[in-house]
């Protein structure tokens, strides 16, 4: 049964993507102080962060687009995580303020180009009867690639402290490793639109208007859940406020994302028996409890316990909402329908991330995760009251 379910091409993809993330998450928690170091102000990290997502944002629809006009999914998975696994080593390179933006610039590019078609290819390798479980078992592995690369950067920083330049050259062989495994992947006939090649930037932005109802009904939840879930540096800030060490925020969210990845195939296969819908309405009530209490924990022991709970929420939502997506969505459209929702998800966490940060210097950290909290909790009670106009169509 789970050699039916996993198969070949998902284990090669959920493979690409634990590489590419334990590169990624090699950087993640230095990425802020080496920018510093090389005399990036706060106000300049924002900026390339901003305009990182921005491009990762309009990419994702475009790309999404262009792989279902042209029918084939493998080169936009290779070319992604080609330009990702390079970017790496360019942010040591040279520290010239345009070229740490090109190569940051470059990084959320290569998301942007495969993310349409790898989640396409999971949904085409799968049933509407095992989809949670796929890409549950996909967010398992990406998420382990995430634990594994902030122990791999501790470890490097104990035995070579300071030397963030050679850390990025470091993270660039499990890139490396990542597009190695992409040449395995064989490309799936699917059927190419006829009458057009090449889509325009923002075309894909039509697609809103021939989807399905139930697409539209379910996109418009999920991005209300979406402009409240700002970014997790605000967890980790909130760990800091209490004087708690960064060997100990870094542990902690080293714990987050095993619970991520171990809970994610479980409750994608419970999601496949109770429901997508359920599961995924589930996870954000969960995100509102953890968000709601956590401007309130003062010690290690409560952020463990709110940290746990986190977990189990992004296992019941992230690989849960685009296998609804794309149960909602017609296969040849799979990765617009994926890109479109990507797309302005990435544009809503900027803007919620922006928002959380005025929040927070306005009016404290407690109170903006508790407006954070109460807004989830209305994305929530939205799904939940139209989860009957949620279906196949």
């Amino acid at each position: 049964m789970k050699a039916r379910i996993l198969t070949r091409t998902i284990l090669l993809v959920s493979f690409v993507s634990l590489f590419t993330d334990i590169a990624s998450e090699m950087l993640y928690p230095v990425m802020p102080v080496y920018l510093t170091s090389i005399g990036f102000s706060v106000m300049l990290i924002g900026i390339l962060e901003g305009m990182a997502e921005a491009v990762a944002g309009l990419s994702k629809g475009y790309f999404g687009q262009s792989s279902d006009v042209l029918g084939r999914r493998v080169p936009f998975v290779r070319a992604g995580y080609m330009l990702s696994a390079f970017s790496k080593p360019m942010m040591a390179v040279l520290t010239w303020p345009w070229w740490i933006f090109l190569a940051r610039t470059l990084d959320r590019l290569g998301k942007g180009i495969r993310t349409g078609a790898r989640d396409a290819i999971l949904s085409d390798e799968s049933t509407q009867e095992n989809k949670g479980k796929v890409f549950g078992f996909h967010r398992s592995m990406d998420t382990v690639g995430a634990a594994i690369g902030p122990v791999l950067a501790l470890l490097f920083l104990w035995a070579y402290p300071g030397e963030y330049k050679l850390l990025f050259y470091m993270a660039f062989f499990p890139g490396l490793v990542a597009i190695g495994l992409t040449f395995f992947l064989k490309e799936k006939k699917t059927q190419a639109s006829p009458g057009k090649i090449r889509p325009g930037l923002l075309s894909y932005l039509k697609y809103w208007k021939r989807s399905a109802i139930s697409y539209r009904y379910l996109v418009a939840g999920l991005l209300i859940f979406t402009l409240f879930n700002s970014s997790d540096a605000f967890l980790l800030l909130a760990i800091k406020s209490k004087n708690i060490s960064d060997t100990g925020m870094i542990g902690m969210y080293i714990f987050y994302n095993l619970v991520y990845a171990l809970a994610s195939y479980p409750l994608g296969a419970l999601a496949d028996r109770i429901g997508l819908k359920t599961t995924l309405i589930a996870g954000l009530i969960l995100f509102s409890g953890v968000y709601l209490c956590f401007g309130f924990a003062t010690a290690i022991p409560g952020f463990l316990l709110l940290f746990f709970f986190y977990g189990i929420y992004a296992a019941s939502t992230e690989g849960i909402s685009k296998a609804l997506i794309s149960n909602l969505a017609d296969r040849k459209d799979t990765a617009t329908a994926i890109g479109f929702y990507t797309s302005f998800a990435s544009v809503f966490s900027l803007l919620a991330s922006s928002l959380a940060g005025v929040l927070w210097y306005t009016l404290g950290m407690k109170l903006m995760f508790v407006i954070s909290g109460s807004g989830v909790l209305v994305a929530a009670v939205y799904l939940l009251l139209v989860s009957g106009k949620i279906r196949q169509e």
